[in-house]
């Protein structure tokens, strides 16, 4: 489960707060001590809290990639900026719109709080907007009836799994997609994961998401779609590749989030 780091922003923002006007009241920093000095470092705090929390909640905010549902587009570890401006200014902790400054588009990454479990983030590509039919036919995805374009760049397969990756162009973005799964080891056919086929009519107010490694993402063809006043902003930059147990940050995939090199 994800921290809620802007609703523990908030908080330490409203505690210095009630500190500091506890301080003009009561003289609390008079009195010296261990009282003093707290209540002085706490005073020190509210200009450090309040710019984060601004920028953070209105600019632009980190994330880290944690899973393998946006390959290749994003790797695992990647580290990646968010902006919060494009989608609407929205205030903390509720997620409330109170400035409209653009709209989610075919073809955005996204980053929204997940409809099952909205302590969550969740990352997904913009495939259909509200009214839009999508439908998933033999792996190709069609928005109000017609084929999304993608153009084949690689296919590999071996004696247990198979790949192909494709150039998509959904809108006016062009962005790497990837399908992948098993081998059937008796008959060599190539095996998709699961079920990835369907039909959906996306309603006004919602979107529909995907997953660019298109066998083996969680998204709207699983759960359903993604309510405006879930989403949290647009996924623009990659700005670091950091991997765990004591290794040195990269990076080399800095730079915009769809930028395709083939």
């Amino acid at each position: 489960m994800d921290i809620d780091i802007g609703f523990w922003l908030t908080l330490a923002l409203l505690v210095t707060v009630v500190v500091w006007i506890l301080d003009r009241l009561f003289k609390l920093r008079q009195r010296g001590g261990s009282l003093g000095s707290t209540v002085e470092t706490s005073n020190s705090l509210i200009s450090v809290f309040f710019v984060v929390l601004v920028i953070r909640s209105f600019v632009v905010e980190p994330f880290t990639i944690p899973s393998g549902s946006m390959l290749p587009t994003l790797e695992v570890h990647d580290f990646i900026l968010v902006n919060k401006f494009a989608y609407g200014l929205r205030l903390p902790v509720t997620n409330t719109k109170i400035l409209e400054t653009g709209e989610p588009e075919r073809g955005d990454v996204m980053v929204f709080k997940f409809p099952e479990n909205r302590a969550q983030n969740f990352i997904k590509r913009v495939i259909g907007l509200p009214g839009d039919e999508v439908e998933v036919r033999d792996n190709v995805v069609y928005v109000n009836g017609e084929a999304v374009r993608r153009d084949l760049i690689k296919n590999g397969s071996n004696s247990q799994a198979w790949r192909r990756e494709y150039i998509e162009v959904l809108g006016e973005h062009s962005h790497l997609i990837r399908q992948e799964g098993p081998v059937n080891p008796y008959t060599g056919d190539k095996v998709i994961p699961r079920n990835t086929q369907g039909k959906w009519q996306v309603p006004e107010g919602e979107y529909f998401v995907m997953g660019d490694n298109r066998d083996n993402s969680n998204d709207s063809r699983f759960w359903g779609f993604v309510p405006e006043n879930l989403v949290v902003g647009k996924a623009f930059l990659i700005w670091m590749h950091w991997e765990p147990f004591f290794s040195l940050p990269s990076f080399s995939r800095n730079g915009a989030i769809d930028k395709v090199e083939t």
